[in-house]
Formats: C-alpha cells, structure tokens, sequence
C-alpha cells in the first residue's frame, strides 16, 4: 500500500476513495479498524471511523491506531480526511487529531484544506464558502451536532489546537508547486505546524498535491488528494487497476437521516415519484413507529421506496428539546441500522443511504469490512460493491452532497433488480 487515508465518517470515506480511485488508485475502503493485511494488489486503503461527532480523546485513539495499521502496510504519506464543511465545534476532534497524527508521523507541518469545488466548496483568505455564500450562512449553522457558525477556518481550527494555525493564501497557491513550497517552509519556521491552504477551483488542488509530494501527512476534505495519486504515477508504482464494476442484483431501498437543505430536496424530488415513511423522531422515541412496522410497510410497496427522518431544522428542534439531542441522534441511528439489517436480511442487495452519521449506523449494522469502489454516482460519491456472500451495493451519500436527482441515480448505479 502507497498511500493510506483515515476518515473520519463513512461517506467521507466513500468520497475520498472516489477521488483516489478516480485518480488512478487500486483502493480499498475499509470498514473501521482491522487486524487482517490489506488485500494484495492495494495501492491506497481508506479507514472509515465514525469519530467525527465523539469526544476527542477517543477520535484520537482511533485514529492513531488506524495510522499505526496503515503504517504497518507500508503507507508512505497518510491523508485525515473531514468533511468539506469541516464538520466540528469549537471543542471538536479536527485539531487535536492532526496534531496527534503530525506528532506520530514526526513531520514537522501539515496542510489543511476543506475545500472542494465541484461541490462549492472553496476557500478564499482562509474562509470557507459554500456555493456562493460564506459556511455560516449555508444551513451548516444550524447542524444538530456540529453547528458551524464561523467560516475562517484557521479561527476555528485555532480553538481546538496547541499552536497558531498558518495560511497559504490563494495568489501563493497560483504561484507554482516552487512558492507553494517555500511558503510552507517559512510558515513551518514560524512554528505553525498546521497551515490552511486556499483553493477555489481544482486547479489550485493539484498543484497543492504536487507541492505535498512529500508531506507525511495530508489534511483535508477528498478534493486535497486530486494531485496526490499523480506523484505516485510519475514514479512509475501505479498499476492502473481502480473501479470495480456494480454486480448487485436485487430489491433495493433509500435511507435518508440527514436533515441538510440538499438533502432535504433530495428526498423531496424522489418522492415525488416514489412512495416514502417519514419517521418522526418523537415517534421512534415513544415507540409509536416500530422497524416491525417500517418492514412490513416497505415489503407493501411496489417501487424502489424512501424512508426517511429528514426534515427541517424546525421540525426537529423540537423532540430535540424534548428527549435530548444526543438520544433522538441514537434512537434515529439505532433505528436505521436495525432496519437495514431485517430489509437486508430478507432480500435487499441495493441500499441507498443519505447522511453520514447514518451511513455509519447501516454499513457497521451490516457487518461489511471492506468496499470496493465502483464508477461515480456524483461528485464525492461512487457506487460500493460489499461481498456478504453475495453482492451487496451501497451508495453512500452525504447530507450536502449530490444533485437533486441523486437518489434515483444511485438506485440505478448501484445494481440491477
């Protein structure tokens, strides 16, 4: 293995082996921390954790013992792949991680860059926008559990870390791999081993990762590791293997828990076409709506269906005040995953996930340990190909991400009937 990656939710981990394969990358996505070898042939592997809502120490522990097992295959750079909002709070895991890992790896400064065009996701003077307005006032304000309410990125990242946080700003970038290089050096001379880098189109991103050739770690959401598998190639060690090809066959079904703005038009655009059960978070919490009853529901239908607990920030404040942010999360999450595991276990081989907390609670109810990456459903997000005997395909979407379309798309892309 080459190059190593630890997310720190599965749909990042989704997006970001997307990108490496894309890349040119044999890749592997893992399903948390393993003991086995990776598979023979694999060029990067992704560790998904679910560490980015958990306190601290432990998305440390985690994720050093994830670095310490790519290590042990003979990753020679390591990526800490967030989310391109940079999902976190003020006491959040983004920080402490990257410094924990720059002092495993004994590197001297790492690269921070959430940004991701293709999404609108760009950073301009260390700010984070989404689309065409600034990260607090995107909708990200107003997350459940990780409200992001200010867009200078080296400010928040300033609250979580030891040390100043840098910046390479944009006019650097534009100035070649040679300034990119040099402008970390001066920042690293000044003692900042964690240094934002802007970047507004993709263009900025490769030179980014021609200029992190030989940074022993990288940090960032995937759109930082679009240059990286090319230093590999140039030298040679790549072998041209990267999509597996979507062989699942079966009913399929759509999860969604994730409560953004696109993924709240998402669901709207495929109901308008497909049947749907909304979960009402109240409901699941005095056990009004039961899986029994979500199962038999969904065994009724005659399309491919959508289940779903997304609604507005409104919609759900409200059992949140109500039970505890924290329990409606579990209650919403466990529910999900037992789900999956009965729709799964009687016949489904096609499911469709939106949410990255819920994406997390399905593929760790499933069991699966590995994914293979198949061809781009949309930007950040490939179809998945799990062998659990038989083929199971996954689409695993994060709340922000993917055209209003997504969900019919994924259905489609991820196997047959």
């Amino acid at each position: 293995m080459l190059l190593g990656a630890i997310a720190d939710d599965f749909t990042g981990a989704s997006d970001l082996a997307n990108t490496l394969a894309k890349g040119g990358m044999a890749t592997t996505q893992f399903v948390g921390i393993t003991a086995d070898p990776a598979p023979f042939g694999c060029e990067a592997g992704v560790v998904a954790l679910k560490t980015r809502s958990i306190a601290a120490e432990e998305a440390v522990r985690q994720s050093l013992e994830a670095a310490r097992w790519l290590l042990a295959q003979g990753c020679e750079q390591i990526v800490f792949k967030y989310c391109s909002t940079f999902d976190s709070t003020p006491k959040g895991n983004i920080g402490p991680v990257a410094e924990a890992l720059l002092d495993l790896l004994e590197a001297d400064v790492a690269v921070v860059c959430p940004a991701f065009p293709a999404t609108g996701r760009r950073l301009f003077m260390g700010h984070l926008f989404v689309g065409d307005g600034l990260l607090n006032e995107s909708g990200m304000e107003n997350h459940p559990l990780t409200p992001m309410t200010d867009p200078d990125i080296r400010r928040w990242l300033r609250l979580q870390t030891r040390g100043e946080v840098g910046l390479v700003p944009l006019h650097t970038v534009r100035g070649g791999v040679s300034a990119i290089g040099q402008a970390f050096a001066e920042q690293q001379a000044q003692g900042r081993r964690l240094v934002v880098a802007d970047a507004v189109a993709d263009g900025d991103l490769l030179l980014l990762g021609q200029a992190l050739a030989d940074h022993r770690l990288v940090t960032g959401g995937s759109g930082i590791a679009m240059g990286l598998p090319e230093n590999f190639r140039k030298a040679g060690r790549l072998s041209r293997r990267a999509h597996a090809a979507a062989s699942a066959a079966g009913p399929a079904v759509v999860l969604c828990g994730s409560c953004s703005k696109a993924s709240q038009a998402q669901v709207a655009a495929y109901l308008a076409a497909h049947p749907g059960l909304a979960l009402d978070p109240a409901a699941l919490m005095d056990k009004t709506m039961t899986v029994d009853r979500a199962a038999d529901w969904f065994w009724r239908q005659k399309q491919v269906p959508i289940i779903y607990s997304t609604a507005d920030a409104a919609a759900v404040s409200g059992a949140q005040a109500r039970y505890g942010r924290a329990e409606v999360a579990e209650a919403v999450e466990g529910f999900f995953a037992t789900l999956v595991r009965r729709l799964v276990d009687g016949g489904v081989r096609r499911v469709v996930v939106g949410g990255g907390e819920t994406s997390g609670a399905v593929v760790e109810a499933l069991g699966v340990s590995s994914l293979q990456i198949g061809e781009e459903i949309d930007p950040g997000v490939p179809a998945l190909l799990a062998d659990r005997g038989d083929p199971l395909g996954l689409a695993l979407k994060s709340g922000n991400f993917g055209a209003n379309d997504f969900f019919e798309k994924a259905v489609q892309r991820i196997g047959t009937p």
